[in-house]
């Protein structure tokens, strides 16, 4: 038999649309030579348009799926997306703790792209109490960026990020999809500041599950070895390229296509 190629563990809510959450995920993972690993958080009702409700499931399920996968099998990486609630990130912040050694990537999931409304504030807080400080790799946009850190919607990025690496994550990249330019920049800090920071050319149209994309690349690039920098540069990457081969099933935001190489 064949090795095992390295395994990444997605902790996500479904999607039925297959564009974001644990869909996306699995696909991401899949598409980098990984083998994805998922762990159901909450049940969405959703359409490429937009988000219509979320079910999360209970802290208990989290747990009890988590660690009957974690004692048969042996991850590299964890990636977080929308958790559904404080309990549930609560339960996933233990979970992680008793695997302190394996990277964690952290997309903070608080609104879909149309604008609804995925986090209260009791899990803003509990991501900010319990997870941050778990966060290997934190991957907020702009607008997540000054929420996360409880500041201004004006607020200057550099010092939100600078609030966010104090709360405990090792890196945070702050992706620019939200600010206006023809290019989206995304800038990755660490505990002293700017280590990185890269420019894409603005694709037309709306995109459903960027994020989730470059959350997701990034841990399957961790769990096959790559040091932060050098992880983070290629998730940028293959999302970019995933983005401008996207296509547009339905009536509302277009998908990354994630297998674009195997056309």
């Amino acid at each position: 038999m064949s090795s095992s190629p390295p395994i990444v563990l997605a902790f996500a809510a479904a999607d039925p649309t297959g564009g974001a959450g644990l869909q996306a995920d699995l696909l991401t993972i899949a598409s980098l030579g990984c083998h994805p690993l998922s762990v159901l958080t909450a049940i969405t009702a959703q359409d490429t348009r937009g988000v219509d409700g979320v079910l999360a499931l209970d802290a208990a399920w989290i747990t009890r799926q988590a660690r009957g996968v974690l004692a048969d099998i042996p991850v590299a990486a964890f990636k977080l997306g929308l958790l559904g609630s404080a309990r549930n990130a609560e339960a996933v912040a233990a979970i992680l703790a008793e695997h302190p050694r394996t990277p964690v990537v952290l997309d903070p999931v608080l609104a879909s792209g149309r604008g609804d409304p995925l986090a209260d504030d009791d899990t803003l807080q509990a991501l900010r109490a319990f997870l941050l400080p778990r966060a290997t790799v934190l991957t907020p946009n702009s607008l997540e960026t000054r929420r996360l850190a409880l500041a201004a919607p004006d607020a200057d990025l550099p010092g939100c990020a600078r609030a966010l690496a104090k709360l405990g994550c090792r890196y945070v990249l702050v992706t620019g999809t939200h600010e206006a330019g023809a290019q989206v920049t995304n800038t990755l800090y660490g505990a002293d500041g700017r280590l990185r920071e890269d420019a894409w050319p603005r694709l037309p149209g709306d995109y459903h599950g960027s994020g989730c994309t470059l959350a997701s690349a990034i841990a399957a690039f961790l769990a096959r070895g790559l040091a932060i920098e050098e992880a983070v540069r290629q998730a940028q990457d293959y999302t970019w390229q995933a983005l401008k081969a996207g296509f547009r099933p339905g009536r509302g935001q277009h998908l990354p296509n994630r297998f674009f190489g195997a056309k």
